[in-house]
């Protein structure tokens, strides 16, 4: 009998070395994998893995190069959606807001800088292949017809098209029903793409 005891008492004391070994190889697998990716949250791992749990990880951020924009759909008198879409080769993420500036001359390098007020909240957008995320500018805007005027008595500013800061890089873009962004001041409101 004291035999018996001896060896469940070996028996045990392997499973715990050998489950302590398995627990430390997958927790020092855990550190390299969770600094390859700057995302910020805890517990993450780089895109296209499997976590330990087997779930896939999360998608790398969209860059610039990934997103194509197609036009700028008016929505009311003084505000346009613009829509922005992954076309691959593989998902991504988009977070944030974007920057705007009025394209000068209709030439994104001949840009100038709009400042941006932010509303609402920024959450993480999953785009797969194909996927699209909008997000809603919203002008200061002209009076009266035809060459209309601002409220302030300054000049309106007009531009063809606007160049919108996405995935580190700018996107040009034109109202899709053919005018020109037409502003009051040097501000905009953007929502965060959704």
């Amino acid at each position: 009998m004291k035999g018996t005891t001896k060896s469940r008492a070996a028996t045990v004391a392997s499973r715990l070395l050998a489950t302590a070994v398995l627990a430390g190889g997958v927790l020092a697998g855990a550190g390299p994998m969770a600094s390859a990716t700057d995302t910020g949250a805890p517990g993450t791992t780089a895109p296209g893995t499997t976590t330990a749990d087997g779930r896939r990880a999360p998608a790398a951020p969209c860059p610039n190069t990934q997103l194509v924009v197609n036009s700028a759909q008016r929505v009311g008198a003084s505000a346009v959606r613009i829509t922005v879409i992954n076309e691959g080769p593989k998902p991504c993420v988009l977070r944030g807001f974007p920057t705007v500036a009025l394209a000068g001359q209709g030439s994104p390098d001949k840009n100038r800088p709009l400042r941006v007020v932010r509303e609402g909240q920024a959450r993480a957008v999953t785009l797969p292949v194909g996927g699209r995320a909008s997000t809603q500018i919203t002008f200061s805007p002209v009076l009266g017809e035809a060459d209309g005027y601002c409220k302030s008595g300054a000049a309106p500013t007009v531009a063809p098209s606007l160049v919108v800061g996405v995935g580190g890089g700018g996107l040009q873009v034109a109202p899709e029903d053919g005018g020109d962004f037409a502003l009051c001041g040097n501000g905009v409101r953007a929502t965060a793409f959704r």
